[in-house]
């Protein structure tokens, strides 16, 4: 079974949104780590969240870029996925030796157990769902403006979006503490729905 918790928009407003906002508000201690596929909104929602609650935001595909000097679809060009994974790891476990940070993570950093264990060390983790239809609009738009990598098992992108949900699935839902259905959503309601899930743990 799923370890976390699926809220509606309507949970989130009213007495829920005020107490989850005052939660947020004060000093985190453990950083909120945000997980999904490609196109599923973790660095959009990630800066609205980090602005929002007073937190530095990272994400660790431009981490990777910054490490690699060249951006992820030269390096797996180049270099392959493996290459691009071990850095990725890398850049997780940088990121887990802070505190108090919104962290937006590539689609496949669950597929390395380590990678989810390190950021749970001091994370409170996010799950954002997407379904296959949305994550083919996402890509449509973003393909429009020369956003595309290389696939991963050498097969057309709406087949890849297909298979990559149904590899990775399990491992989000294994890794999740919270889950937020993004396909109807604005960032800004993602947003929301994060701050109104959090609990109270996470303030000092």
């Amino acid at each position: 079974m799923c370890a976390f918790y699926i809220y509606s928009l309507n949970q989130a407003v009213g007495t829920s949104w005020t107490h989850g906002l005052f939660l947020l508000m004060g000093a985190l201690f453990v950083n909120i780590v945000l997980i999904g596929p490609r196109w599923s909104g973790k660095t959009e929602a990630g800066r609205i969240l980090a602005a929002r609650i007073g937190s530095r935001f990272i994400d660790t595909d431009d981490m990777v870029e910054e490490m690699a000097g060249v951006s992820i679809n030269i390096l797996v060009r180049d270099a392959g996925w493996g290459r691009f994974r071990d850095m990725e790891a890398l850049a997780v476990r940088r990121a887990a030796l802070e505190d108090g940070l919104v962290i937006a993570t590539g689609g496949g950093v669950v597929t390395r157990a380590e990678n989810v264990r390190c950021l749970r060390r001091n994370g409170w983790i996010v799950w954002l769902k997407a379904t296959e239809e949305t994550l083919k609009k996402r890509m449509g738009r973003d393909s429009g403006n020369g956003d595309s990598r290389p696939s991963l098992h050498g097969i057309g992108p709406a087949e890849e979006i297909r298979r990559v949900l149904r590899e990775r699935t399990p491992h989000y839902c294994h890794a999740g503490d919270l889950s937020v259905e993004t396909d109807a959503l604005s960032p800004f309601e993602v947003t929301e729905l994060i701050v109104a899930g959090t609990p109270q743990k996470l303030k000092r």
